[in-house]
């Protein structure tokens, strides 16, 4: 069986975890940025795990 090819695009934006799960990064940090609330801002810092579709992303990333 031949090499699997990665989607560029998702490789950029996620991240496997060890366990398996897939880290991305919030997205609105760029700019415009004085009108979003500190709180916000806070918690936009934190990477995040997803969930729903995670399957349909693992396929995208073969590799990890």
């Amino acid at each position: 069986m031949g090499k699997l090819k990665t989607k560029k695009g998702v490789a950029k934006r996620f991240k496997l975890t060890a366990k398996g799960k897939i880290k991305y990064a919030t997205c609105g940090k760029s700019h415009l940025l004085t009108s979003k609330k500190p709180s916000r801002l806070r918690k936009m810092r934190k990477s995040k795990t997803i969930g729903g579709e995670g399957k349909y992303l693992k396929r995208m990333l073969p590799y990890g």
